[in-house]
Order: structure tokens, then sequence, then C-alpha cells
């Protein structure tokens, strides 16, 4: 079991599991660690008296533009005073969150920052509950015409999939986590989308999803073979429906 994110976006890794390198978990790894360090920054206490700054802060669900800051009367220097102090952290240009023991949630930041992003691969796979590795970073999908630095973000750890413009739409859906309305592909989008990079999934990560896609009462298989034509990947999908992952070894 690689340690990761858990649902409520904290990091760490499950009790009474042991740490098990494995052919893509070096990548995740070192985003954990760089999350984490930054985890250790921004969750530092500061104080329990509820201030003005922090009820501003949970009115703006966490995270707060310059513009709005400075509506609140908040100007530069102000900003720069609560960011030395640790009450602020910048997660971008002209974007700030607020440092306290309730900014556990990295989804408020990702819904305002990239409004534009669909919860993808294994952050997707994670949601609908078809694997047991939490990712150590968000995968978000946007289209491919989107500009790259903009993800050149310290906190939190996202991991952007550049997608065409014509199939980035396809199964978009929203799910509600952490009190926080966001875009994410449905559970047939997400199987496509394991299956059109089956190379770039580890083995096991890929197994278990398909076994508990198969075994899902919510399955819409009429609706995976749509996807899949639109991705030329029908004839996987078809055998993987027909046979699960212990009989098929050359795909």
């Amino acid at each position: 079991m690689v340690f990761g994110r858990s649902k409520n976006g904290q990091l760490g890794w499950p009790a009474g599991q042991s740490l098990r390198f494995t052919d893509h978990s070096i990548t995740d790894i070192l985003d954990l660690l760089k999350c984490t360090i930054l985890k250790m920054k921004l969750y530092k206490k500061t104080g329990d008296r509820v201030d003005h700054l922090e009820k501003l802060f949970l009115a703006h669900g966490g995270i707060m533009k310059t513009c709005e800051l400075k509506e609140a009367s908040y100007y530069y220097k102000k900003i720069q005073s609560h960011i030395e102090s640790g009450k602020i952290e910048r997660v971008r240009q002209g974007y700030y969150q607020y440092v306290g023991e309730d900014s556990f949630s990295d989804i408020p930041v990702i819904a305002s920052l990239f409004p534009d992003a669909v919860i993808c691969m294994e952050s997707a796979l994670d949601y609908y509950g078809y694997t047991d590795r939490t990712p150590a970073a968000w995968h978000l999908a946007v289209k491919s015409t989107s500009a790259r630095n903009r993800f050149r973000i310290d906190y939190p750890c996202v991991r952007p999939h550049f997608v065409q413009e014509k199939r980035y739409p396809l199964g978009i859906t929203t799910a509600v986590i952490d009190g926080t309305e966001v875009k994410i592909y449905d559970r047939e989008r997400t199987m496509v989308d394991l299956l059109f990079h089956r190379n770039k999934v580890d083995s096991e990560v890929f197994n278990t999803a398909v076994q508990r896609y198969i075994r899902d009462p919510e399955k819409n298989e009429a609706q995976l073979m749509r996807y899949a034509k639109v991705f030329h990947v029908e004839r996987k999908v078809g055998r993987y429906l027909e046979y699960g992952c212990s009989k098929i070894t050359d795909i």
C-alpha cells in the first residue's frame, strides 16, 4: 500500500500498513514529500481566537483573490504582514489561503484556482472507490489549449492532463467533495481514460479498478462502449467486460 492523500484531503498512509515501492510510486512519493512539507507549514497553529481575517476567508471558502482582500480593506502591506506572521499563504499569483486548523481540504483551493478542471484518472478512481491507493497529487483534466504555467504552483499538489478539446467534455459530471461542488468524470469516462492510458498506470491500480467497476451495480456498460468508440478502445473494453483482468494477458 502506497501512502497518499486520504478522502478528506489529509496526507499520510493507512495505519498498520507498510510503505511498498512500485513501478510508478517514485513520482508519487516525491509529490507526497513536497506536499507534506508544505502541509506542515500551512497547518501550524495560529491561535484559538477566531478573528476577522479567518471569518473573511471562511466566507470565501478558504481562498481569496487580491482584489477581494482589497475590497475588505486588506492592502499590500497588511497582506504581507499576515504572510510573514503565517496567517495566510500565497498559493498562486493573486490568490491567498487562510492558514488554520480547518484548512485541511485542498478541494476549495482547486475549485477556485482551476474552475475548468475536471477530476480524473487516479483521483476519480479514489472518489468512486475503485482503488485503495490515494494519489499524492490531484489529477485534473483540462483542455489541451490551457496554459501550462497556471499549474506551476507549490500548493495544492496537482498533476494536469491536457485533453483534446473534442474529448474534454465527454462524461463530465459533478460531485460534492468536502462540501464543495467540483467537476469530475463519471465512472465510464474514468475507466475509458484508464484503458486509453494503460501503459502509464500501475498494474495493481489498473486491475483493481477494472474488477471493481465490473462488480459495480451503478455501472453503465452502454455508456462505457459509447465513450470507448470515441477513444478507439472499444475492443479492449469489450474484452475486459467479458473476461475481467485475470484471463487477459495480451492487450
